[in-house]
């Protein structure tokens, strides 16, 4: 074994990327179960929201997680060395993360408008516009990664197959990608998050602020909260889901920017000598773990969520022993 694969960072990787698929698969596909399955007291439109990022986390587990990293550093020749795997491995890979991305997105607008305006949430926030809206993310999502099809090559040196960008690939058709790619998931997203969360947020700053209002006939004077609870409720979902999203997707986010933007592009990014790709690896870590954690933050703040995961546990349990 080389130095270089005797690195602390590719014994961690190779630990890590298992466990998280080990970990976030079933997860996903438990959390799914119980939103589509069980009431948890959300919205329509909410619950077909939350059942796609769960589908669309998934898919980023399956083919970021395991099929290319797990097998990347468990494998000397990995099967997508060669073609044409190496060709398609990319447009499965960001069409899959990219969903994931802007289903986070497009729910917390969604919410945003049920929060904010009546008017608009009749015509937006219905099951409807939500499947509608869940088929376009993933149906774009893998149409703009059709071009990366067309910038990866298998080539053969030292005896060993490897995947890598095309030598002869026009310089400004690579970095076209490259950049394309970063503000799709990136520099897009984390503002339209980081904005609307901010105006939702100062919504929840007025929880506190009462209105009066009349009754004509009895001429009683009634208080009420401007944010009910349920209301309440719908904004912790919305800031869990996708704050956790932007602050386990800046390390990378910074990263990768730092990487596109210095001549640190053109390094070997296996070289864990140099700390910019120890912190990259270390962001691309953090953001991929955010398609295995959101079924422990709905636990941790959803109550008829949890309560629901808690059952659908004893129930399992209960069969089990009745089998026995």
């Amino acid at each position: 074994m080389s130095p270089q694969n005797a690195h602390w960072m590719v014994t961690l990787q190779k630990v890590f990327y298992p466990v998280l698929a080990a970990v976030g698969i079933p997860s996903n596909i438990v959390t799914f179960l119980i939103i589509w399955r069980r009431n948890c007291m959300l919205s329509r439109s909410s619950t077909y929201y939350l059942m796609a990022i769960s589908v669309a986390d998934t898919l980023v587990l399956i083919f970021i997680v395991v099929l290319e990293l797990t097998v990347k550093y468990h494998q000397q020749e990995p099967f997508w060395s060669h073609e044409p795997w190496c060709s398609l491995m990319d447009i499965f890979n960001y069409g899959a993360y990219n969903a994931s991305t802007w289903l986070v997105v497009v729910f917390t607008v969604e919410r945003f408008i049920a929060i904010h305006s009546w008017k608009i949430k009749t015509k937006v926030c219905t099951s409807k516009c939500a499947g509608w809206t869940i088929l376009t993310v993933f149906l774009l999502s893998h149409v703009f990664a059709i071009p990366h099809y067309w910038s990866n090559v298998s080539v053969n040196k030292n005896n060993q197959t490897r995947c890598i960008y095309k030598q002869e690939a026009p310089s400004h058709f690579v970095h076209a990608l490259v950049w394309a790619q970063t503000l799709q998931a990136y520099i897009l997203p984390i503002p339209i998050i980081l904005t609307l969360n901010g105006l939702t947020l100062r919504q929840i700053s007025l929880s506190n602020r009462v209105q009066i209002t009349t009754d004509v006939t009895s001429r009683v004077y009634r208080v009420t909260p401007l944010l009910r609870s349920k209301k309440r409720k719908s904004v912790v979902l919305l800031v869990t889901v996708s704050m956790s999203f932007v602050l386990l997707s800046l390390t990378r986010a910074i990263t990768q920017i730092i990487l596109r933007t210095t001549r640190l592009y053109h390094m070997d990014r296996n070289d864990y000598n140099l700390q910019i790709n120890v912190a990259a690896d270390i962001g691309t870590m953090l953001s991929l773990s955010n398609a295995a954690a959101n079924m422990y933050l709905y636990a941790c703040t959803q109550s008829k969520f949890r309560h629901e995961f808690i059952a659908c546990v004893r129930q399992v349990c209960f069969q089990c022993k009745a089998k026995t």
